[in-house]
């Protein structure tokens, strides 16, 4: 209870977000943004409480004018099955909603209109977040997926290949729809900048898991995968194989027959301490 409670310090609130309550006191909304927030607010506090329990580092539980968010800076080396259970730890909440909620209505301590709204909310919510568009959960849960099965580089161009296709089909179903939902249109202009921000940033992310590998936090270790090269593949190749959850040993080939081993350790030694970003492997192995 004392670590859930120390949740409440990531908690921030975007100061358009009081624009927005302003807004919907002086226009009479203010109940149906009140119901919101805190349907958000509960869903976000439960990643960040499935993350804490997992001593995961918390940046920030923000509430933003459209949404909420909880912000983790942890870059793709926890193991799946922890990075699921944190995903999935949002979306979870919204079923004790709905039964505490079902209570509440059955004891008549809440309103007709008021559950149906609640409810209502709750699996609009839920349904929008699985949607398999990045950064929503739905799109984590499809990261993950590809991430138990391809490179981590792989992994995350199909994740965001997958969610501008999502991504289009959602705003294309919207414009016939419901054109004038001035709410739809900015939530889906969110979605389209976080792709675009994303897609910049996916080498930077990319060095980032490479980076907490080398400085041995790679807890997500679970089998050998042995990587076949060619002693004149470019170092920056064989990198762009590694995959979440796996130890590479790194063969070398040479017509067919094995020349050498390295361990995946000396090839991020050789990139990030001794600089050789343009080497080939044949380099790294006269180098130890």
């Amino acid at each position: 209870m004392i670590k859930m409670l120390r949740l409440v310090k990531y908690l921030y609130i975007h100061p358009l977000l009081w624009l927005v309550i302003g807004l919907a006191i002086a226009t009479g909304h203010f109940r149906e943004l009140l119901l919101l927030l805190f349907i958000i607010t509960v869903h976000e506090f439960g990643h960040a409480a499935a993350a804490a329990h997992f001593n995961w580092r918390i940046k920030r539980i923000a509430l933003l004018p459209f949404g909420g968010v909880a912000e983790m800076d942890e870059h793709g080396n926890r193991p799946l099955r922890e990075e699921l259970m944190v995903v999935l730890a949002g979306p979870i909440q919204h079923v004790w909603l709905i039964g505490g909620a079902a209570i509440l209505h059955s004891l008549t301590w809440m309103s007709a209109d008021v559950f149906q709204l609640f409810v209502q909310y709750n699996l609009m919510i839920l349904i929008f977040n699985l949607l398999p568009i990045w950064p929503l959960d739905g799109g984590k849960l499809i990261f993950l997926f590809y991430s138990s099965k391809l490179p981590f580089p792989a992994a995350h161009k199909k994740t965001l290949y997958l969610s501008i296709s999502s991504l289009f089909v959602f705003m294309i179903f919207f414009l016939f729809t419901g054109p004038f939902n001035l709410n739809i249109w900015i939530v889906a202009a969110f979605l389209a900048f976080s792709l675009y921000y994303e897609w910049k940033q996916t080498r930077y992310m990319f060095m980032r898991f490479l980076l907490q590998r080398y400085y041995g936090k790679h807890t997500d270790i679970r089998t050998l995968k042995p990587i076949i090269v060619d002693e004149k593949d470019k170092l920056i190749d064989v990198l762009d194989q590694f995959q979440r959850g796996c130890k590479h040993p790194i063969v070398i080939e040479q017509d067919g027959a094995e020349k050498g081993t390295l361990d995946e350790n000396e090839l991020l030694h050789a990139y990030f301490s001794e600089k050789l970003v343009t080497a080939k492997i044949g380099d790294i192995v006269y180098l130890y």
